[in-house]
């Protein structure tokens, strides 16, 4: 089977035409399914929750209609939260969806079709942005919270949450916040 590769151009083109969010990953184009409703209680409790605190560090909150390029890994992707502290800096692109290109804190709520994906390739891929210092995985099944932060060596270190308090960048809620009406299988 041969597999046509799409330039970053058409990408972009069927990006501005199409009706779902389309992912473009070093040539292939992936169409992101919709969400479970617990996966979009948890994102809403999360934004819902560090919102105030990041605004008053500076820091936006950005939902998942927000598309960040990973250049290393030649990757335009959709994360469900973006957190940036700097400046934001924009890839202008055709159509004008601009990908940002220099987030602080991504965070990804895990469904059965993406969380293979999250934990493995676009962990990697996300690691390789200078300006990353936490990349977040949020079960949508269990209360579970994954949160690899790099360390003052530039170091990846992997913490696991399940109770208690949820550290990220400098705002702090509980990890029962992010559950909260969300209904396991």
């Amino acid at each position: 089977m041969v597999t046509t590769l799409v330039s970053v151009q058409d990408y972009f083109e069927l990006l501005r035409e199409s009706d779902v969010k389309l992912e473009y990953h070093a040539g292939e184009i992936v169409a992101m399914a919709g969400a479970q409703p617990g996966h979009n209680i948890a994102v809403a409790n999360i934004l819902g929750e560090f919102f105030q605190c990041f605004k008053k560090q500076g820091c936006l909150i950005m939902s998942s209609d927000q598309l960040v390029k990973i250049e290393q890994c030649e990757i335009y992707t959709f994360p469900d939260l973006v957190i940036v502290c700097d400046a934001p800096v924009y890839e202008k692109s055709p159509g004008g969806l601009d990908a940002l290109l220099n987030p602080t804190i991504i965070i990804e709520v895990l469904s059965d079709s993406t969380e293979l994906y999250d934990r493995s390739e676009k962990l990697e891929c996300y690691q390789t942005l200078s300006s990353l210092q936490e990349y977040v995985l949020v079960a949508s099944k269990k209360k579970k919270v994954e949160v690899f932060r790099k360390n003052q060596n530039a170091e990846w270190v992997h913490h696991v949450y399940k109770s208690g308090k949820l550290s990220i960048g400098n705002c702090e809620i509980d990890i029962e916040a992010i559950y909260d009406r969300v209904a396991f299988d």
